[in-house]
């Protein structure tokens, strides 16, 4: 009894939304279109797929239909500082991504690069976690990156 009242009593509260208007603020459409991202290779490239798929969510401004974004990625370490006895103190994680979008026919691309610096801890096994660490924020970088080249791309194609 005591479900079928409550189960009667969202029903009530929530019926309202129905005829508001009430829409989804990220809901895709409105000029909006889909992308597919294609399968990006190794763990950086599926922390950037991650984090493009993220940032594309609410699609591209102008883009009508669906596309398809492939993106060639090229991801480095760059030791820059050395304690006294050799080992790396000071390190870049260095990306850079080469991108096509492809749409009814057309093809937008671009090349795009980011980078971020990490101390390299002096734990044996930390400096793989700085590491790990490090790619996730570059690719997390270089997905706001790309979305922000194809908004602009897409806006100076009108």
């Amino acid at each position: 009894m005591r479900q079928m009242l409550r189960a009667l009593l969202a029903l009530f509260i929530l019926a309202p939304l129905a005829a508001c208007g009430f829409t989804p603020m990220y809901a895709t459409g409105g000029g909006n279109g889909d992308v597919y991202i294609e399968q990006i290779d190794g763990r950086g490239g599926h922390a950037l797929r991650k984090a493009l798929m993220e940032q594309l969510a609410p699609g591209l401004p102008g883009l009508e239909g669906s596309a398809t974004l492939s993106i060639e990625l090229n991801e480095r370490l760059n030791r820059l500082t050395f304690k006294p006895d050799e080992a790396a103190s000071r390190t870049d994680a260095v990306a850079e991504a080469k991108y096509v979008l492809v749409l009814d026919g057309n093809a937008i691309s671009g090349k795009i690069d980011a980078e971020t610096t990490f101390n390299v801890p002096d734990a044996p096994f930390a400096d793989i976690a700085a590491q790990t660490d490090a790619s996730d924020r570059v690719m997390s970088l270089l997905a706001r990156r790309i979305v922000d080249d194809l908004r602009i791309k897409l806006a100076n194609q009108k």
